[in-house]
């Protein structure tokens, strides 16, 4: 409902409006029928008014001057003036208020009625409006978020932060707090499990903590940006409370306490670091970076780093350098000292390629078509190698799935391409328009192309061509420069050389034949 304040020193007419105008019908609710602009202005200090109807001249405050304080109030607010005068200034002034309407006495109910429609069809227009907006602001604070931790930020990032999410009144000194839920890739396999509920609960208890700062940063992370001295331990107050209300735990890394904005995307990869150990220190506590050993720091960026090359291997298909990925990977292994630290070293690898596999929209569980429950076998499995042997299957077949999941979703891309180009063989297309029409790179498709076609893109556009012409020449009575046109060739002695070139004859021989 929205909600109208009525203003006139009429009271025959002030009933009028109050009795005849259908409000419920209209959707509206009069909060207060009043004879003079005092009056009125204790209603708009008290109430949230949406539409001001007021007589233009009423004694000691005009209704002129009673929608200029409306306004002042509310720049939102909708004005419709009645009046029995029809002055040329006072009709001017109120369209310089941008009045609604101008309604003139004796009042035609109907005119009125139609003004408030109209007023009801701008106000809901504005909510749909407010409403989009409201969803859009926490996206595209996120994103602006995400440039200032992760990059690139400039100065423009800076300062919508700053003007339009208050970013300069962050108090400092501040710290950057990465947390992540423990197990997510796991309870993913459950159907019962949400993480997007996990998530918001997360992020439920951070702001209900005073967290005025918050970025998600995967379905599994998001960074909190903690501000003021006296919030040191927030961290730990909110691993606590998720541990104690909820049926989930969290991993928090921490970075280093900064004094400005640009610092921040420090201590943001310090937590990152931290929290990267989780594996050795483990899950549902707080880690900070200043507790991390420098030996430690590298043995992760060591370790991150075999493990995108085992990846990019699988994706590959490259069995051979799979074997030895593996191989250098648990290399490192046998320097852990206990079973639990190794076969956490096993779980983290697991969980490291789901996180691979959902960058590609694929999920672990589902290429192994396993369920959560399976995976406990690491946990009986007695030594590095029952592990290693155990871990080298599961990533074979995954390698083996990825690449059979490819070829299958490329062919039917290329399949849709070449039917794409048959129906238009007289037409000079290039890679780059094709790319487009499939909204794909140009470097991307020429490589899938070539993958399953054995063909470049204009050498296999050749050869549809020339299929095309053999057909023509045989099932119709063209001309060979009329054939020529058709497939795209607008001079015939080309025409004539390329088929040769193809068929060992040329056109008028192979006619013939």
């Amino acid at each position: 409902m929205y909600k109208v304040l009525l203003a006139d020193d009429e009271r025959l007419d002030l009933e009028g409006m109050r009795t005849f105008i259908p409000w419920q019908e209209l959707g509206m609710e009069v909060v207060a029928g009043v004879m003079n602009g005092f009056d009125a202005c204790k209603v708009l200090d008290a109430e949230k008014v949406d539409i001001l109807v007021t007589d233009v001249r009423m004694p000691n405050m005009t209704g002129l001057e009673l929608a200029r304080r409306a306004l002042e109030l509310s720049k939102d607010i909708k004005i419709i003036f009645v009046s029995g005068y029809q002055d040329f200034s006072y009709v001017k002034q109120a369209l310089s208020l941008n009045a609604v309407n101008y309604v003139l006495k004796p009042m035609d109910d109907q005119e009125l009625i139609d003004s408030l429609l109209k007023v009801r069809e701008d106000l809901d227009k504005e909510q749909v409006r407010q409403d989009t907006y409201g969803q859009m602001v926490p996206i595209v604070k996120n994103e602006y978020l995400l440039q200032l931790l992760e990059g690139p930020c400039n100065e423009n990032t800076i300062e919508v932060l700053n003007q339009e999410y208050e970013l300069n009144r962050f108090k400092w000194p501040g710290f950057a707090a990465v947390i992540e839920i423990d197990d997510l890739s796991w309870k993913l396999a459950d159907e019962e499990r949400s993480e997007q509920d996990e998530m918001q609960q997360v992020v439920s208890v951070g702001k209900e903590l005073g967290v005025r700062h918050i970025c998600k940063i995967s379905k599994a992370r998001v960074a909190f940006l903690i501000e003021g001295t006296d919030q040191v331990n927030l961290p730990e107050i909110i691993v606590r409370r998720i541990r104690d209300l909820q049926s989930f735990s969290i991993t928090v890394g921490v970075g280093e306490p900064c004094t400005s904005i640009k610092e921040l995307q420090c201590s943001y990869r310090q937590a990152i670091e931290a929290l990267d150990l989780k594996m050795f220190y483990g899950k549902g506590r707080v880690i900070g970076h200043g507790e991390l050993r420098q030996s430690e720091k590298e043995d992760v960026k060591h370790l991150d780093a075999k493990l995108e090359a085992l990846f990019d291997a699988m994706s590959g298909y490259e069995l051979v350098r799979i074997h030895d990925e593996l191989d250098d990977l648990f290399q490192v292994a046998k320097n852990l000292k206990s079973k639990f630290t190794l076969r956490n070293y096993a779980l983290y690898i697991v969980m490291k390629l789901d996180n691979y596999l959902q960058r590609t929209n694929e999920n672990v569980f589902q290429l192994l078509g396993m369920e959560l429950d399976h995976y406990e076998i690491i946990m009986h499995l007695e030594t590095i190698n029952d592990i290693h042997l155990w871990l080298r299957r599961r990533v074979y077949e995954i390698s083996e799935t990825l690449q059979a999941n490819k070829h299958k979703k490329n062919w039917k891309i290329i399949k849709q391409m070449i039917d794409y180009m048959k129906e238009r063989t007289h037409d000079n297309i290039t890679l780059r328009d094709l790319a487009e029409q499939f909204s794909l790179s140009p470097n991307y498709l020429g490589l899938i192309f070539k993958e399953e076609t054995g063909k470049n893109f204009s050498e296999y556009f050749i050869q549809l061509r020339m299929e095309k012409s053999c057909e023509l020449l045989k099932t119709t009575h063209l001309k060979i420069y009329e054939i020529a046109d058709r497939v795209g060739y607008r001079h015939l002695p080309y025409f004539s050389r390329q088929f040769k070139e193809t068929y060992g004859m040329t056109p008028l021989e192979y006619r013939r034949t």
